[in-house]
């Protein structure tokens, strides 16, 4: 019998993993399930027969999985995110099923190449940078140390945007990765809900109502319907589930409005609900955008509260023993209206005191900050969010006079920490502070670096911390080393197995044996092997995509992430510009031969990533087609970066980019892939490259630059960006060049503005950093003219990034956070 009484069937036999037996499945599936005979397949077709045969042995594990949950009746992880960048999942999948040596096996016997249909995996359009492929990583990794876990989202159809470059300009259109369907995941009808919009709330009508619990009515409902894709994790070990939301009708069609002869008025119903999982991060720089934003966010956090209390009660009976079955993280402010949610549901439709479901909410909750930028920790007019949610907007009323209850009490606080503390901001127009409603309603908040934590308790939530003491704490960010060095880099995962043996597949810290071949000279000979390789295939790829070539014997200087401007894309770019004056002014030095790969999206109506983008371009195009530099340098914009895309890039890379304004980059994480895959690091002292240095020493990565302490005095101090440039001749000249039109012929203007403002505020230190920067580059270039120096550097960098596994920080947060023992 199992938990609910039910006569427990036999289980059936476990798939067999062997190169004949798989080769007649991927045939008996091409036939019956997607009708083709193997003579008249396509690639695609051979594509889709090999997921469902990799999938029915990730079921096979995933059911197991979900038994043993069960029968444990341990604690289980619901993770919130936004954003999952999940990436092409048959190769990781038939890699953490161990059966990826096999597949091949049977593939070469059908005549199918595997790279070929692995190619044609569309990207799940599911996230947009490191947020989203932290929350993937995340995943994979609870599986893989076997932690249950759900992980909640929206089922986007179109998601992020795809990115072409038209004249140099970012063209957003429409991502359609669900255009021919996605064999991982399955419709599960039976657990929809309703989520609902707008209307009034009554009190409520029964005999043994407290005076908290009310009736809301809402105007508008839809449905929400999940779909579940199994996450794998390293050998099979456990299969979560990633459930992700799409938005229904209640009525698809208003027949009235039809036969009526409103046929589009008729669909509206539908149209308006669809919109809610088109596209990820709709623009709100208008009312409707932000509208939109605010309903998606309460959309997927209401149907995932409501699955996952609905899990409760039925396999445990009580709403009472959430906190002791249950742990909550929210990835990030945009989920934190669920704190609201779950009271919602604890009171008005479980019937709890306030008091009792305030407790349990807060030992549910578990919330991951993830930026110190005012803009990203939301905040919503309170007019739209109480027309929107005006239960909640009650709700959150109701906690926040016990948060300034306990704040006055405490007696340390005087009016403006009181209203910095307050749920509500009061300076201007009234607006609801959602990182402060996720703060309060968590047990445990949480930074992603040691830095990023330091700075939260002192900035953002530094009256907070004050009153809440023991809540922050700190988990860096890590990254699955099975898809970042295993999977994208077959010919350095030989080497290092052939090196150290193979317990670094599964204890990432044990690649630490790597260090003793830094300085044997026949494996830095192969190594360097293995880096050319991977830069003859980026080469080779961006020459068929975009007809870009470039010399795969050139240093590859990359960086790629979401174009902003504390990232500092526009402080690269113009030290290409002045790196470019001095070569062709000084022809008789001994110039590195250097490839500078740029690739990012830029928000759609964000005017000055879009401009960068743009200028990355027209530099890129003046450069590469002057004859006094070719082949000392050359500069490119790659479009649409995805993961894919950096599964080709962060291996071929010599040059890891993370140049952030000090203070503003929580922790990143391309840093830790580029790192793992060999590449030197330049940047700042900023998120996780704190960490990555003390861990792979201050002679294995290459710092410049202010300190996040060094930037908040120089702000402080009243900052003169236009004294620090008329001190830099080389930072002048490149200015001065972009501003004038001497790459924008066409349209002298165009970087006037962009220019004018280093010159008048340089919020994110670009003219301070200048010069640091442009010697750290220069000091780069004297390590890769010494190539066996350069190949020590790069295997230490290998060798010390085992503590960068998202495997460590999971289990950091299951003993800290989770209280999973």
């Amino acid at each position: 019998m199992n938990l609910k009484g039910e006569t427990q069937l036999p289980k059936p036999a476990p798939r067999q993993v062997d190169p004949q037996i798989l080769a007649h499945e991927i045939v008996e599936r091409l036939t019956y399930r997607i009708g083709k005979d193997a003579k008249a397949a396509k690639p695609h077709d051979w594509l889709h027969a090999v997921i469902l045969s990799i999938r029915d042995r990730v079921i096979d594990a995933w059911i197991e999985s979900t038994h043993k949950t069960y029968e444990e009746q341990g604690r289980r992880v619901y993770y919130l995110s936004l954003e999952f960048l999940i990436g092409r999942l048959m190769r990781d999948a038939a890699s953490n099923m161990e059966m990826l040596d096999d597949l091949q096996a049977a593939l070469d016997s059908l005549g199918v190449d595997l790279d070929l249909i692995a190619a044609l995996e569309p990207d799940a359009a599911l996230g947009n940078g490191g947020l989203g492929r932290l929350a993937a990583c995340f995943m994979e990794s609870m599986a893989t140390v076997d932690i249950p876990a759900y992980g909640y989202g929206i089922r986007y159809v179109n998601g992020m945007f795809r990115q072409e470059i038209s004249d140099g300009w970012q063209v957003e259109l429409p991502e359609n990765w669900l255009a021919h369907g996605n064999p991982w995941e399955f419709e599960r009808r039976e657990a929809s809900y309703e989520v609902g919009f707008g209307g009034r709330v009554d009190p409520a009508e029964c005999e043994n109502c407290g005076p908290y619990q009310m009736s809301w009515r809402p105007a508008e409902r839809v449905i929400a319907t999940p779909y579940d894709t199994p996450i794998a994790g390293w050998r099979g070990k456990r299969v979560n589930t990633l459930r992700l939301w799409e938005a229904q009708p209640i009525d698809p069609i208003l027949l009235d409005k039809f036969n009526a002869g409103d046929h589009l008025g008729a669909l509206s119903e539908s149209n308006r609900a669809e919109a809610l999982t088109r596209v990820l991060y709709p623009a709100d720089s208008s009312p409707a955008g932000q509208e939109l934003r605010l309903r998606q966010e309460y959309f997927f956090s209401s149907a995932s509260l409501q699955d996952i209390v609905r899990r409760h009660i039925q396999y445990f009976g009580d709403v009472r023993t959430l906190p002791d079955k249950a742990a909550i993280q929210l990835n990030d402010t945009h989920p934190a209206v669920s704190v609201a949610e779950l009271m919602r549901i604890l009171v008005d439709e479980h019937g709890l005191d306030f008091d009792e479901g305030w407790d349990i909410v807060r030992c549910t909750f578990g919330y991951t900050n993830h930026t110190l930028l005012p803009e990203a920790l939301e905040s919503w007019p309170v007019p739209l969010f109480e027309r929107l949610l005006p239960r909640h907007m009650q709700i959150v009323y109701a906690i926040n006079s016990r948060l300034l209850g306990e704040a006055r009490k405490f007696g340390q606080f005087d009016d403006h920490a009181i209203g910095t503390i307050s749920l509500i901001d009061e300076g201007g127009e009234r607006r609801v502070r959602m990182g402060n409603l996720a703060f309060a309603g968590s047990h445990s908040v949480n930074g992603v670096s040691a830095l990023h934590t330091d700075l939260m308790k002192v900035t953002v939530f530094a009256d907070l911390h004050k009153l809440y003491p023991a809540r922050i704490n700190n988990k860096t960010n890590g990254v699955t080393f099975r898809r970042w060095l295993m999977q994208c880099n077959h010919g350095l995962f030989e080497l290092i197995r052939e090196a150290i043996g193979d317990r670094f597949m599964d204890d990432a810290e044990a690649l630490r044996e790597l260090d003793n071949f830094a300085d044997d000279t026949a494996f830095q000979e192969r190594f360097l092997a293995v880096k050319r390789f991977n830069k003859v295939a980026l080469a080779d790829l961006l020459r068929k995509r975009i007809n870009a070539r470039i010399d795969a014997d050139a240093l590859f200087d990359i960086q790629i992430k979401r174009i902003h401007e504390y990232k500092r894309q526009l402080l690269n770019i113009i030290e290409a510009v002045a790196l470019y004056d001095q070569i062709r002014s000084h022809p008789e030095k001994d110039w590195v031969p250097r490839v500078k790969l740029f690739g990012g999206k830029a928000a759609p109506s964000y005017h000055n990533a879009k401009l960068i983008i743009k200028l990355a371009g027209d530099v890129a195009r003046a450069i590469n087609h002057d004859p006094s530099v070719q082949g000392l340098l050359k500069v490119q914009f790659v479009p649409n970066y995805n993961v894919s895309m950096a599964e080709m890039m962060i291996p071929a890379a010599d040059l890891s980019e993370q140049i952030s304004t000090a203070g503003m980059e929580a922790s990143g994480t391309g840093n830790m892939k580029f790192a793992v895959n060999g590449a030197l690091t330049i940047g700042t002292l900023d998120g996780a490259n704190v960490e990555m240095r003390d861990h792979v020493g201050e002679d294995n990565i290459v710092i410049f630059g202010l300190t996040a302490a060094e930037v908040n005095q120089r702000r402080a101090e009243g900052y003169n960006p236009r004294a620090v440039i008329e001190q830099s001749r080389e930072l002048g000249q490149a200015l001065n060049a972009i501003a004038s039109g001497v790459f924008s012929p066409d349209d002298p203007n165009r970087y006037k503005d962009l220019i004018q403002g280093i010159y008048d505020h340089d919020w994110f230190m670009v003219a301070a950093d200048f010069d640091s920067y442009a010697a750290a580059q220069r000091r780069v270039d004297g390590i890769w003219q010494d190539q066996a120096l350069w190949a020590k550097k790069a295997i230490h960098n290998v060798a010390r990034m085992g503590w960068f596994s998202s495997d460590r920080t999971i289990r950091e947060y299951a003993a800290d956070i989770w209280n999973m023992g």
